[in-house]
């Protein structure tokens, strides 16, 4: 049985947790904004500097080279403006991912402590019940841990389609420049 002390810390490191949790949103939030600022910023320059060499083109094709000129360099700033974008979200998601799985654990022990100081306690003639459910918490753990492994898996596979998908966009600029 849990004593008004042992809720009173549970309620306590549940507070907290909320908080750095918290945090660290509001952390992925301020480089997010960050990135976009820094992004509306060059942008602008950029778009000030264009408007410049379109209005000092002399003729049509000059006005296509230019325009051409401008195609690669885009891709690659959107590639790396996605991969920034991507950065901080996997980066907040490992944050919120790794202080979950420590809450989860803590949980997890305490749970187990005071389920065997339940069973030395357990009347005799209960140890069929006892072993049913010690198996159904190592179940539980077994089937927690499969599934973190697969979430796992999944984003690096995510991780590894986005490098792809990057890569083949900065690749196609060129041929599109080309083509123009």
């Amino acid at each position: 049985m849990l004593t008004a002390e042992q809720l009173v810390a549970a309620q306590k490191a549940n507070v907290e947790t909320l908080f750095d949790l918290t945090n660290k949103a509001f952390e992925g939030v301020e480089k997010l904004v960050e990135l976009n600022l820094q992004v509306a910023k060059a942008s602008l320059s950029e778009t000030a500097d264009s408007t410049k060499a379109a209005l000092s083109v002399k003729d049509a094709q000059e006005l296509l080279a230019l325009q051409a000129g401008m195609l690669q360099p885009s891709a690659e700033k959107a590639a790396a403006y996605s991969r920034q974008l991507y950065d901080i979200f996997a980066a907040t998601n490992a944050e919120v991912v790794k202080a979950a799985e420590a809450t989860l654990t803590d949980a997890q022990k305490k749970f187990a402590a005071s389920f065997d100081s339940a069973v030395k306690n357990a009347p005799a003639g209960t140890e069929n019940a006892v072993a049913l459910v010690k198996s159904a918490m190592a179940a539980a753990t077994n089937a927690y841990e499969s599934v973190q492994k697969a979430a796992k898996q999944a984003a690096e596979v995510a991780e590894a389609n986005f490098q792809a998908v990057t890569a083949t966009a900065v690749k196609a600029a060129p041929k599109t420049t080309r083509k123009a």
